[in-house]
């Protein structure tokens, strides 16, 4: 271990890295109960997510192990998860099109191979560098709202409403209150800077539901789509099946561009979540070289990239670099040993599938809001006061995601309108290659859609 991962050149042991692993695993571990339920909404297995779920976390992070040595773990990421389930699979479905979710994992292979190609070229950092930082921005914050809203729904805290669009739910009902609560526990266990303390929001969450149906607060209903809280073990604690190479390339032909958009739309968010997870953790662990850069950043990419070609073949949605490895870097991880607990660690998890799928939403709500507030917090850095074309495209990527109920739409509208802003104002010099490039794609989407 000392020769392959050099602890010993990066200040480290193994107890160090270890501990640094569990850290990781703690703090991200909360996926194996939200990626089922979510993707769940696009008619997807959950049993079967989870399983795809916990084997493409542990593959990847192993790959980011072996092959880049660093301590940054993978699994299915949040935002690319909602957008492939709401965004892609559910208008898919009420437009009559059977099992979409195999269209939709299409597009997260056809996106991971063109993601393993550019991994060879400088076209991500031109990606990366040549999009306007109001709008990468507004993008971030606009994902968080989504995430949010998508979680507020799941526990019934906001519905639908034909006056008002949208309502405030029953604020007695149980999966109301129990969400709120779960919310306010992950507060304040930040607060303390305790480990884990969105996986143990969630777990609180749940037990206290089970405390709810056990003295008859929560009402099991199982017509009505309210299900026992309490996990069952009929069927043991083996993994189940996963949807292996479950592709439907046959909708495709009609489709090019509605699928091409498809595929840009999940590359954009994965670059952006890829390099600036990977940049971010690495600052904090002082992995950086003296010009800022990252080393061996193209193993890390690949590993990256590979992981969502898995993921997909096993049956989820894009398997992206984790934010939340920054806590294993705090706890000191500085190698591929850390990747290396948490990856097997996310093995050992596949046994305790009958516990991961009895969570319900509303405890995983929490969890969402959570994740919502870290990234709606970037619209402090949006700048209201630059180029006015900068200021609007992040302003309707940051809205239209959450009111269309639509990532990809926030994307788009917030691309569209920065290129036709510069035109008008005649700043036609300063749109770049990479922004026509999008502008045409979202033009041709638009007229689709028309």
């Amino acid at each position: 271990m000392e020769k392959f991962f050099k602890l010993k050149e990066n200040n480290t042991d193994v107890r160090t890295e270890v501990t640094a692993g569990v850290t990781t695993f703690l703090a991200m571990v909360y996926i194996l109960a939200v990626n089922p339920n979510i993707l769940s909404a696009a008619g997807m297995d959950s049993a079967a997510i989870f399983t795809a779920t916990a084997i493409s976390a542990a593959f990847a992070t192993l790959i980011m192990a072996f092959y880049a040595n660093y301590p940054v773990a993978l699994a299915s990421g949040m935002g690319l998860n909602a957008y492939f389930a709401y965004s892609v699979c559910i208008p898919m479905a009420e437009q009559g099109i059977n099992d979409p979710w195999k269209i939709a994992l299409a597009a997260v292979l056809c996106e991971g191979i063109v993601f393993i190609l550019l991994s060879f070229t400088n076209f991500r950092e031109k990606l990366v560098n040549e999009i306007p930082q109001n709008l990468k921005t507004g993008i971030t914050a606009g994902i968080g709202m989504f995430i949010a809203l998508v979680g507020l729904k799941g526990a019934g805290i906001v519905i639908g409403s034909e006056s008002t669009l949208v309502d405030m739910g029953h604020v007695g009902t149980p999966q109301f209150v129990l969400a709120v609560v779960g919310f306010i526990i992950i507060a304040v266990l930040n607060h303390y800077n305790v480990q884990g303390h969105i996986l143990i929001g969630i777990l609180a969450t749940w037990i206290l539901g089970m405390i709810a149906q056990a003295v008859g607060w929560y009402q099991v209903d199982v017509e009505a789509g309210v299900f026992s809280l309490f996990p069952s073990f009929h069927g043991g604690f083996l993994p189940s099946k996963m949807n292996f190479f479950s592709f439907d390339f046959a909708w495709i032909g009609g489709h090019v561009v509605e699928f091409i958009t498809i595929i840009f739309s999940f590359l954009f968010v994965d670059i952006f979540d890829t390099v600036g997870t990977l940049i971010g953790v690495a600052s904090k662990g002082g992995l950086l070289d003296e010009e800022g850069k990252l080393p061996r950043a193209k193993q890390a990419l690949l590993a990256d990239a590979i992981g969502t070609c898995a993921g997909a073949c096993m049956g989820t949605s894009t398997v992206t670099s984790y934010v939340e490895s920054s806590a294993g870097v705090v706890a000191g991880g500085r190698t591929g040993l850390t990747s290396l607990t948490t990856g097997v660690l996310f093995i050992l998890a596949l046994f305790l599938s009958p516990i991961f799928l009895a969570i319900p939403g509303f405890a995983t709500t929490p969890a969402l809001l959570w994740v919502g507030l870290l990234m709606v917090s970037s619209i402090k850095n949006l700048d209201f006061d630059s180029d006015v074309a900068d200021a609007v495209a992040g302003f309707l990527a940051f809205i239209m995601m959450p009111f269309t109920y639509s990532i990809a739409n926030g994307i788009m509208f917030g691309m569209i309108s920065w290129v036709l802003i510069k035109l008008f104002t005649g700043k036609f010099k300063e749109i770049t290659g990479i922004m026509w490039i999008c502008f045409v794609l979202f033009g041709l989407r638009i007229w689709t859609l028309m």
